[in-house]
């Protein structure tokens, strides 16, 4: 076969594999291939080859057979390791959870079995979802497959939480993969790999089995290599959820066949908040060259203001560690994970030692805080301001839409730093969300697409964020700036 079947994404896969040019095992078979080969990534934490086998003969039997074969009938896919999959051990990234095996499938990893994809194994990300550069794993951290130029070997960052899933797609072991953003665990990764991830509107997808970590923020997205695979992605994951209170009942758009770079009569709005001090230049000539291809698309730009953009990341971190401190109560080691059992030791004692062995040091911390704004003293001084904050942001948002139909920011304030760069400061780690938390406090659909590289030949994304339920128009925007970026880097093959 003279095309590598990697090289392809998950609309050329499917329709390949409608046509007959290939079989469906024929792509298992080599993505599987291509994942045994990539453990230098690091990027699995477990490996499936068998489901992603037998979702491929399905497919070409029920090719055999004449009938009409699913949407996503011969796509192999990663599934970040925080969905819940029946039989397959799910962790979170925690050892808290090592060899959990739950006896449910979560909600969105579901519709995807049932539209015929197939699992090529379970994607490392970020201890329980809480990190952004995907070093807090307790599985070890996911090394990016890019590098920088000019004969630079420092292990890369490949963004978090998500970023098994964003190595695995910009590596080309999987052609699309689950992620969950909270604070921008889809986008940042994404920018950083050189690949396209959308965040939904917040109950698009459900969150039934997806292991929690801030209940009113986490939201599951498709990343993939371009606009139209996460279009088809996202229409197998989304829809109504009746076992999640939060899921919208909404039929799900064909956000696929609606794709259109057409964008006149849209006005595009441009954030003067989000021109934040010491931004690197790169990312300023980046976002001009943005708004200069969505002008060529026949977008209007006007600038709007934020004004409360500012104290989105301290809000953020308030709100989210809270939720996350309520959420991982259930880590107990009484009915499932790890338990810590010391000689002699009351229930109390077991619940410490099980936490102290079980969770990682970002999650303690984000756990530590969290319980200190909820806390009596505290609560209103924190929690309840930190929420009054959210409002506003909210409010910001809905009456930037009087001026304009969508947003284009940067995605994040760099392009992606070594391992270790910024682990020892929280802080500095933190802030690599400043551009992606506004959306998620006011659970806006938002996308990263790549736009270009930096100096050292490393992927630099744009951020795009539309209304409530409008995935259409921001992926339709993404889809101009992708046909006008013409960004074809990829990294070249060292693990």
């Amino acid at each position: 076969m003279s095309t590598n079947l990697t090289d392809l994404g998950v609309a050329a896969l499917r329709d390949g594999v409608r046509a007959g040019t290939f079989s469906a095992r024929e792509v298992a078979d080599a993505f599987i291939v291509a994942v045994s080969k990539a453990k230098a990534l690091n990027a699995f934490i477990v490996e499936t080859p068998e489901h992603a086998i037998a979702a491929a003969q399905a497919a070409d039997e029920a090719r055999a057979a004449g009938e009409t074969l699913k949407p996503l009938a011969g796509v192999p896919i990663g599934m970040k390791d925080l969905f819940a999959t029946k039989g397959v051990q799910t962790t979170a990234a925690s050892h808290i959870l090592e060899g959990f095996k739950p006896v449910y499938e979560s909600t969105v990893s579901g519709k995807l079995w049932e539209a015929g994809a197939g699992m090529l194994g379970k994607l490392n990300l970020d201890q329980f979802a809480m990190g952004s550069s995907n070093e807090t794993s307790y599985f070890g951290n996911v090394i990016s497959p890019w590098r920088r130029g000019g004969g630079d070997n420092a292990p890369l960052a490949p963004g978090g939480s998500s970023g098994g899933s964003s190595a695995a797609v910009a590596a080309r072991i999987a052609p699309g993969a689950t992620g969950t953003d909270t604070g921008g665990s889809i986008r940042q990764p994404a920018a950083f790999t050189g690949i396209s991830g959308i965040k939904p509107t917040y109950g698009r997808c459900s969150r039934w089995g997806v292991v929690a970590f801030a209940s009113s923020l986490d939201q599951a997205g498709p990343m993939a290599r371009d606009v139209r695979d996460c279009a088809i992605l996202l229409e197998n994951m989304a829809g109504f959820d009746a076992k999640d209170s939060t899921s919208l009942d909404l039929p799900v758009p064909q956000w696929e066949a609606n794709l259109s770079a057409d964008l006149r009569g849209k006005r595009i709005g441009i954030p003067k908040e989000y021109r934040v001090d010491g931004m690197p230049a790169e990312i300023e000539a980046l976002w001009q060259q943005g708004i200069d291809w969505l002008k060529d698309a026949g977008a209007e730009i006007v600038e709007v203001s934020l004004p409360h953009t500012k104290y989105a990341l301290p809000a953020y971190y308030i709100i989210a560690p809270a939720e996350a401190s309520s959420n991982l109560a259930r880590y107990d080691g009484v009915r499932y994970g790890l338990r810590e059992l010391p000689e002699g030791a009351n229930l109390q004692d077991m619940y410490a030692a099980t936490r102290a062995a079980g969770f990682g040091d970002e999650v303690k911390r984000r756990v530590l805080i969290g319980t200190y704004v909820l806390s009596a003293g505290f609560y209103d001084a924190y929690y309840t301001q930190a929420q009054k904050v959210r409002t506003l942001i909210a409010r910001d948002f809905e009456l930037a839409w009087n001026q304009c139909d969508l947003l284009l920011t940067p995605t994040a304030p760099s392009a992606a730093f070594a391992l270790g760069e910024k682990s020892a400061d929280p802080l500095a780690m933190y802030l690599n969300d400043v551009f992606t938390v506004p959306s998620s406090l006011a659970g806006l659909p938002a996308m990263s697409v790549p736009g270009g590289l930096d100096a050292g030949g490393l992927p630099l994304g744009l951020q795009i964020i539309g209304k409530p339920l409008d995935e259409q128009g921001v992926l339709n925007v993404g889809l101009a700036i992708e046909q006008r970026a013409g960004f074809t880097a990829r990294p070249e093959q060292w693990w």
